[in-house]
């Protein structure tokens, strides 16, 4: 008779080696996902340290020029 199916509640560690080796793709894909909000937390602030500036926001409008607009001559129809 096999082994029966380890409770994770029971014991973490075996049934992460279980399903290490019999289930991986499950194991493997819950161990990276678990690293997003690790990296979420941990990346800014090294990338900061490290002396990474943010770009300045692209902007929305196009800039008004200062003072009155200049008057076209020549080109009526």
């Amino acid at each position: 008779m096999p082994n029966p199916t380890p409770q994770f509640w029971a014991g973490p560690l075996r049934y992460w080696r279980w399903s290490a080796r019999e289930k991986p793709a499950f194991f493997w894909s819950v161990v990276l996902g678990a690293t997003g909000p690790l990296m979420l937390a941990t990346v800014p602030p090294t990338m900061k340290r490290f002396g990474y500036e943010r770009a300045s926001p692209v902007p929305m409008t196009y800039p008004i020029p200062p003072g009155p607009r200049k008057t076209i001559t020549g080109y009526d129809d």
